[in-house]
């Protein structure tokens, strides 16, 4: 079948493929171009090479068994899917979260939001010829990643959020980490200010490219860095505060011309604003009773070490298994025993505690939210990431829709690269930073 373009393609014109072979296009997108020359008279981008089923996979599992499907959506962000789709459980079910774990939340975030942006830019320099800022950010993104590994357990796929808060607490040296981690980070960003800002090579292939006014951006449905790069200002964080941003003191960085120049410097100032939200909230993070204090943070044990070998261990210390993670549960997890998995405690020495835990994952009971349905968003490192789910009662969604920033954003590209040149199509695409699995849900 022909496609749009082939249709109204004219015979002195050259029509050409880029993708999903293209190194450029992550091999999931296809881009037909109608070319004069080098310069696009019109374009057609087709998705849906790697459709992942992601919503109707959803309906098929429960309200616990489908969260490590979310980490899949934006995978080098992971963190912020799970925080969405939890926040949107909980606001179904009316949950509180402890306010130890609503920190933990927002730090944990907030270097997934870093580690995104470092991974645009560093793809987008890469793709322009900028090989040496591309392994610097890549140098930066290890060391975040080196405090996520440690307390999540996992680089990418975490599932660490939970719902009613977190897996588990902050690991024995997670300020020593993340120090170390936050400091590097700024001295990279320096760099590559120092390398790309003023960079002429750069300037040319990104100053005025791919343009889009701030009504033609909201009319797409952009959100995120890359409206604001066209001078919007629209947060989630700051439109609809959620778990305690209201309380952290951060901008928005804003860009004048929405070209893909603006859409690289809004993301490299939101990463200096996303340092600073993270260094406050280690600062406020509150106690847990039970907690080793360490240097003003309260660590549990690593959670690389599984649950199953730290109850052994505490079975050799202790009979009633005291110290395990009961004493620190309340800090981190809320206290609502239907929608929380129980202390591995209780289920190893009581019968109630091991019925509870069998009722919890056994199908057809485990987590029942009330008839009825929910829309919550967050602000994800592509933009607005938000969860609509309909509940009908039973302990599956019976319907769940994620609202994906990346989909609007690639929406426009078509707009964005016609009249321009074949070349323009690398850092305006890396510019919109594309992530597969969020795109093709």
């Amino acid at each position: 079948m022909a496609t749009r373009i082939q249709s109204q393609a004219r015979p002195d014109t050259l029509l050409l493929n880029m993708g999903p072979s293209h190194p450029a296009m992550h091999g999931t997108i296809r881009i037909m171009l109608e070319l004069d020359g080098e310069r696009i008279l019109n374009s057609e981008v087709e998705v849906g090479y790697l459709h992942r089923g992601f919503e109707k996979t959803c309906e098929h599992r429960t309200y616990f068994n489908l969260l490590p499907y979310t980490d899949r959506l934006n995978y080098v962000s992971p963190l912020i899917n799970n925080l969405g789709y939890v926040m949107t459980i909980e606001k179904l079910l009316g949950l509180e979260v402890p306010e130890r774990a609503q920190y933990i939340r927002v730090i944990m975030s907030e270097l997934s939001r870093v580690s995104d942006h470092l991974t645009c830019l560093a793809a987008m320099a890469m793709e322009c010829g900028a090989f040496t800022v591309f392994l610097y950010k890549m140098k930066a993104r290890e060391f975040l990643w080196d405090v996520i590994e440690q307390t999540t357990g996992a680089r990418m796929t975490t599932s660490y959020v939970r719902i009613g808060g977190v897996r588990a607490d902050l690991h024995q040296s997670f300020d020593t980490v993340l120090k170390k981690a936050v400091e590097e980070t700024r001295r990279v960003l320096k760099d590559v200010h120092g390398l790309l800002d003023k960079n002429k090579i750069f300037l040319n292939r990104t100053r005025d490219v791919a343009t889009i006014s701030a009504e033609e951006a909201v009319a797409f449905g952009w959100t995120g860095p890359c409206l604001r790069s066209a001078g919007v200002y629209y947060d989630v964080r700051k439109a609809h505060p959620y778990l305690v941003y209201d309380r952290l003191n951060f901008e928005v960085p804003l860009g004048e011309r929405g070209d893909n120049f603006d859409r690289y410097m809004v993301r490299m100032k939101e990463m200096e604003q996303s340092l600073r939200i993270i260094e406050q909230a280690a600062v406020r993070l509150p106690r847990t009773p039970g907690a080793v204090i360490v240097d003003g943070i309260e660590p549990a044990e690593a959670i690389k070490e599984s649950r199953k070998k730290r109850v052994r261990r505490a079975v050799k210390l202790s009979a009633n298994l005291e110290g395990s993670e009961k004493n620190i549960s309340s800090g981190i997890l809320a206290e609502e025993t239907g929608a929380v998995v129980p202390p591995k405690e209780d289920t190893y020495t009581s019968i109630e505690g091991l019925i509870k835990h069998f009722k919890f994952f056994m199908r057809g009971h485990g987590i029942r939210p009330p008839r009825g349905d929910v829309y919550f968003s967050v602000e994800g490192g592509n933009g607005e990431l938000g969860y609509y789910i309909v509940s009908d009662g039973s302990d599956k969604p019976y319907r769940l829709h994620l609202r994906a920033p990346c989909f609007h954003i690639v929406s426009a590209l078509e707009y964005l690269i016609r009249g321009r040149y074949v070349a323009d199509v690398i850092p305006t695409f890396g510019s919109m930073n594309m992530i597969g699995g969020e795109l093709d849900r």
